[in-house]
């Protein structure tokens, strides 16, 4: 069993903020603009060594996506900084129409993703914007693990041409992944090979995934761990490779059930491989104040969650209905 260390634990947002900066050193045509939360996304360096490249735009989102479209005819290559709740439901329409629908080369950075973003509550935790930005054409959806994984994918979106919402958080969370790792845009990564379940997770809990394979594998039971950053576009032949090898799977994620990565993975399983699936994730509600901690558990987001559902689904395998 691959035993993951984590190397001291880090926010996925810093790992933003660290890649911008040397973005900007390695590339003029880089160009940043936040809507008055420089140091909640982390874009503070940036906007210091770079001044002429760095747009306050104030609270106003929509205006900022709309400046976003018309620097990319110019050739820059924007990425626009506030909290996911603010970079999706607030801007919907301006991101339809000005970026999606004319494939614009604007980078739509969202902090403050999920319940982790804790005590702010349910009008600041986003737990819709995976589905609703994953449904617009010509959208890639990225949603890296860990401090290093962010820090990659921040650079890597920067050499694809169209639009791109990356997902990141803002408490701080184990940081396992290699930090001189190549971010392949579309591609899963295997983490942990089994044959028993697979368990295939994205953002903060691929961590809660490998303390549950951990778990497991002292139960006997081999779980493969499959960590799936982006979103879209899927990459179904891993998932659909994996699936076929273990007979059955369980998605994880800091999202709402509808919409989200689990969603996406049953649509693949049902056209080319139904299969028995659990889904963990936020089953139709709002969020609530809290710690990240106390607001995983309540609401199903944890590593016990993940080994209910494990079990749930192995039950399902064995004695089919």
């Amino acid at each position: 069993m691959n035993n993951y260390t984590n190397r001291g634990s880090r926010d996925t947002r810093s790992g933003f903020g660290e890649a911008l900066v040397e973005l900007g050193r390695e590339n003029p045509k880089i160009v940043a603009l936040c809507a008055d939360l420089i140091g909640s996304l982390k874009m503070n360096e940036f906007a210091k060594e770079f001044p002429e490249r760095f747009f306050e735009v104030g609270i106003a989102e929509a205006n900022m996506i709309g400046l976003a479209a018309g620097m990319t005819i110019g050739g820059k290559i924007p990425f626009t900084g506030t909290f996911a709740n603010f970079s999706t439901a607030r801007v919907y329409d301006q991101i339809r129409q000005s970026v999606a629908y004319s494939r614009k080369n604007v980078k739509i950075c969202a902090s403050h993703a999920g319940v982790t973003l804790g005590e702010d509550g349910a009008t600041h935790q986003s737990l819709e914007d995976i589905g609703m930005m994953k449904m617009l054409p010509y959208m890639t959806v990225i949603n890296p693990c860990d401090f290093n994984q962010t820090k990659a994918a921040t650079k890597a979106i920067a050499t694809h041409v169209g639009p791109v919402y990356l997902r990141f958080g803002r408490p701080k969370v184990p940081n396992f992944t290699s930090p001189d790792q190549e971010f392949i845009i579309g591609k899963a990564l295997m983490l942990q090979e089994g044959s028993d379940v697979t368990i295939i997770a994205t953002g903060h809990l691929v961590w809660k995934a490998l303390e549950a394979a951990r778990i497991l594998a002292d139960e006997g039971i081999r779980a493969e761990v499959v960590n799936i950053h982006t979103i879209k576009p899927l990459d179904d032949k891993a998932v659909l490779a994996s699936v076929k090898k273990t007979g059955c799977v369980v998605s994880a994620e800091e999202h709402m059930r509808n919409g989200g990565l689990g969603d996406s993975v049953a649509q693949l399983l049902a056209q080319h491989y139904p299969a028995p699936m659990e889904m963990v994730a936020v089953d139709d509600k709002f969020g609530k104040s809290g710690t990240p901690e106390e607001l995983l558990s309540r609401y199903g987001l944890d590593t016990p969650d993940i080994l209910d559902a494990v079990h749930k689904v192995l039950s399902r395998k064995v004695n089919p209905r």
